[in-house]
């Protein structure tokens, strides 16, 4: 693992007010050392001097995460999210070699006064609360141009891109996307799970495709310049959102199907009309979605299984990296909101050994040393590593935002 960015100077979430006084207290699960570090891998002297050497070269880009720290307890979590302050896990990040990261933040965990996540209030005071916090300390920028995140790179910073999973917040009002863009926030998905005014998520049954109010969702955020994500919409709406937008679009954390078949995944139709507009698809590590036959007990081995799949398929300029970590049980938390986020219809029915954790990519600290790592010992150029951990994605970053 890597030592502390120098920039970094140990701040903690909400430390300028008093924690048990001016907001709930709980006992959060830690940054560093919550499970066992990955014991697969290993390196000679010269391959672990090339990984940090990349690592400090690259501009490093994770295209989904969640780096925040949750509960030790991890069913206090619906507790902890009405309190509306997800701590920014920022001792980690500092460890973990990142450039820039998409910061996709509660999503339909939002619930600071629903059940029901996804609220535009929720959403709202998730996205305000986190950005008071990040204005108090100066490790982790809050990042809305491309000159933010070569800025980020250039200072040894990190730079936190805000994106959110679903535009179901906006509802029918399409200007509520010019108010996220005003939020600062430069990635918007189609679609979770569940349908909504734009299209349908990969939960529905008969996927109707992208509405016409979702065709002008996509014109608007192409002229705002926010990033198109389809991670979790259906395969219709994934192909005709490609084929509407103007802009490249990201399919920022998903897999391939024909690498393991769930519904979570993404058949080799949508992932080639990804690329050939331009488009990357970043691969995830969520809890028990990027399996595969070769691997079928999740870890780094699977998802790169699904790596390998789209460099042959698509090329490896069109592949990038969301592994959708955070700083706590990932696996207690899907168990936690598996109705809400309809994580079982995503499985299909297909049949997979349970796991603790993805062992290799359980947290935002070690995702990219461990990826980079497996390239360097498969023998991928340093040109090839640039691209996938971060080049393909700023690509599409610089051609679509404005």
């Amino acid at each position: 693992m890597l030592e502390p960015a120098s920039r970094y100077t140990g701040y903690r979430s909400y430390s300028y007010l008093e924690e048990g006084r001016d907001y709930k207290s709980f006992d959060l699960a830690p940054e560093l050392d919550r499970v066992p570090a990955y014991a697969g891998g290993d390196l000679t002297d010269d391959q672990r001097e090339r990984v940090g050497r990349l690592l400090d070269e690259c501009i490093v880009v994770s295209t989904h995460d969640h780096p925040t720290r949750f509960p030790s307890d991890i069913d206090q979590t619906i507790d902890y999210n009405r309190t509306g302050r997800h701590r920014t896990g920022y001792e980690g990040l500092a460890r973990s070699g990142m450039t820039a990261v998409i910061d996709n933040f509660m999503d339909g965990t939002a619930c600071v006064t629903s059940q029901a996540g996804w609220k535009w209030t929720d959403i709202i005071a998730d996205l305000g609360l986190r950005f008071s916090d990040l204005a108090h300390q100066d490790y982790v920028i809050k990042a809305e141009t491309v000159a933010d995140i070569h800025a980020a790179k250039e200072t040894g910073r990190l730079a936190l891109i805000a994106g959110l999973e679903a535009s179901t917040p906006i509802e029918n009002e399409l200007d509520r996307l010019d108010i996220l863009y005003g939020f600062g926030v430069r990635q918007l998905g189609i679609a979770y799970s569940e349908a909504n005014t734009l299209g349908s998520g990969l939960k529905e049954r008969h996927d109707g495709g992208l509405t016409v109010f979702g065709r002008r969702a996509v014109e608007r955020m192409n002229r705002l310049g926010i990033v198109v994500d389809v991670s979790h919409s259906g395969d219709r709406t994934s192909l005709e959102t490609i084929e509407h937008s103007t802009k490249p679009i990201m399919i920022t954390h998903a897999g391939a199907r024909g690498v393991w078949d769930t519904n979570r995944m993404k058949p080799d139709e949508v992932i080639r009309a990804c690329a050939e507009r331009g488009g990357v698809i970043g691969l995830e590590a969520a809890p028990h979605t990027t399996l595969s036959a070769d691997h079928p007990r999740h870890s780094i081995e699977s998802v790169m299984d699904h790596f390998t799949y789209c460099v042959d398929l698509v090329g490896i300029e069109h592949v990038a990296f969301g592994p959708d970590t955070l700083f706590g049980d990932h696996v207690g938390l899907h168990d936690l909101f598996s109705g809400a986020l309809s994580l079982g219809e995503a499985h299909a029915g297909v049949e997979y050994e349970r796991v603790p954790y993805v062992d290799g990519l359980e947290n935002p600290a070690e995702c990219f040393w461990n990826i980079v790592a497996w390239l360097v010992s498969h023998d991928y150029s340093d040109d090839e590593i640039r691209a996938v951990v971060g080049g393909n994605a700023m690509r599409v970053i610089e051609e679509v935002w404005v």
